[in-house]
């Protein structure tokens, strides 16, 4: 007569919860009476831990279906083969987590930190008294993320060769680095996604979408394609631009010459559709005026620089670094300035006359995951910009054009 399987994930009272999170805590913060978080197989579905600091703690194995882990922190933390279905883990910290074998089928990882974890299929064995070793089976398979939404969240360097994400939404989201050796991204959605340097040797991307994917050092060895949008993707730049024959760097020299002399000499830089990315830096050079819209300047170093009045609509800032950088009364209507860093930029309004002034104008820009902390945007517009995931404390935004 045969048995049925034995149940192995383990129902735990809130009571019993709470002490276990409670000695964690003491743990972490190195008090007596600490205990490190080992909940092997627990039944924790549907429960509670948004904003929880639970690194380090042991979830191998545990059914966390459905649970709310929002802005939870799970750094170093082993869920191997947990079930983490449906689980809404918008903006949780899973950076260098062992997730091998997780099942995220429908997850909501919204702005996410993976950076460096282990993504790759992994399954766990069971003693089972009558059965002797067995596997814990989940509804899915193990390490599926098929529908699950990851919309610029921290992926770099992530081990995910063999992972299984049809359907799943990366928008945004930083994949630099990433292995996904033979992973299924069938029907997947990488817009904007960031690939440089990531392995995609035989992947299947079929009826992906990509557009303005970074594909710069990307392994697309043997990859499937096959219906794939690569509209507007970002490949590797050319090692110089030149514009009517002279050099993107002789034309810079020119246009920063006509602001240092006030216009006695040099030329203003009136151009489009420019790759900014050879001359690698921009940081502190004086610009102010100059008319680039629909250009490149992806990932650069533009620290401090000088842009007043600039019309950058268009542009492509993902990831570039604008700290204190001047940008009063610049216009950035339609860029991309994802996860850009514009601590202590000047975004405020730029004066051209006495009672007259330009604001700085962010009119549907995406500044998805964007640092603003420490900013002054004082009357900036920002009228259907994408602001989801960016950091805006100590943000001056008096008088500014936002919708809430």
């Amino acid at each position: 007569m045969s048995s049925a399987p034995q149940q192995h994930h383990l129902a735990l009272d809130v009571h019993a919860l709470r002490e276990a999170l409670d000695a964690h805590q003491r743990y972490l913060a190195g008090r007596s009476g600490g205990r490190r978080l080992s909940l092997h197989y627990a039944d924790l579905a549907n429960c509670s831990l948004e904003g929880i600091d639970l690194r380090d703690a042991d979830l191998t194995g545990a059914k966390l279906a459905g649970a709310t882990l929002a802005r939870a922190n799970l750094s170093r933390a082993i869920l191997f083969g947990a079930d983490l279905r449906e689980a809404d883990m918008r903006h949780v910290n899973l950076k260098r987590a062992d997730l091998r074998g997780v099942c995220m089928r429908g997850a909501n990882l919204a702005g996410a930190e993976l950076a460096g974890c282990d993504l790759r299929e992994g399954r766990i064995a069971l003693q089972d008294k009558l059965d002797g070793f067995r596997i814990l089976r989940h509804e899915h398979r193990p390490g599926e993320l098929n529908y699950a939404v990851l919309s610029g969240a921290n992926l770099q360097g992530a081990q995910m060769s063999g992972a299984v994400a049809m359907t799943s939404d990366f928008t945004d989201a930083n994949l630099s680095g990433a292995v996904l050796t033979g992973a299924k991204l069938m029907r997947a959605v990488l817009d904007g996604a960031d690939l440089s340097g990531a392995d995609l040797a035989g992947a299947d991307l079929s009826g992906a979408s990509m557009k303005r994917a970074v594909l710069n050092g990307v392994n697309l060895n043997q990859a499937r394609l096959d219906d794939c949008d690569l509209t507007g993707v970002l490949r590797a730049p050319p090692p110089i631009f030149y514009i009517d024959d002279r050099s993107l760097t002789e034309v810079l020299a020119e246009h920063e010459a006509y602001c240092d002399s006030g216009g006695r000499r040099g030329q203003v830089m009136k151009l489009s559709e420019v790759d900014f990315r050879p001359v690698r830096t921009l940081k502190r050079r004086r610009l102010s005026g100059l008319s680039a819209p629909v250009s490149i300047f992806f990932g650069m170093d533009l620290e401090g620089v000088q842009l007043q009045g600039a019309d950058l609509s268009g542009c492509d800032f993902r990831g570039a670094n604008l700290r204190e950088a001047d940008l009063r009364g610049a216009r950035f209507t339609d860029a991309q300035l994802t996860r850009a860093d514009l601590r202590g930029a000047k975004m405020g309004p730029l004066n051209i006359a006495e009672g007259r002034y330009v604001r700085t104008d962010f009119t549907r820009a995406s500044l998805r995951g964007a640092d603003l902390r420490g900013a002054h945007a004082p009357k900036a517009r920002f009228l259907e910009a994408q602001m989801d995931g960016a950091r805006v404390a100590g943000c001056d935004l008096a008088g500014a054009e936002l919708e809430v």
